[in-house]
């Protein structure tokens, strides 16, 4: 069985904990910031879970 290689774009942007979970960085805070309410810009700190239906996939391109 040949090895997979890592999706470079993909190993940017998910990390994975170490109780195997992906995590992912929340869309829509890099530009137009003057628009956004400061509620909505703090509302997308941090990072979040990958959802359940896209798991595998991301887990696919990481290599796992």
């Amino acid at each position: 069985m040949p090895k997979n290689k890592t999706h470079s774009g993909a190993s940017k942007r998910f990390r994975v904990t170490g109780s195997g979970k992906i995590l992912r960085e929340k869309a829509g805070k890099r530009h137009n910031l003057e628009k956004k309410s400061s509620r909505v810009t703090r509302r997308l700190t941090g990072t979040v879970e990958v959802a359940k239906a896209d798991t595998p996939r991301a887990k696919k391109m990481l290599g796992l």
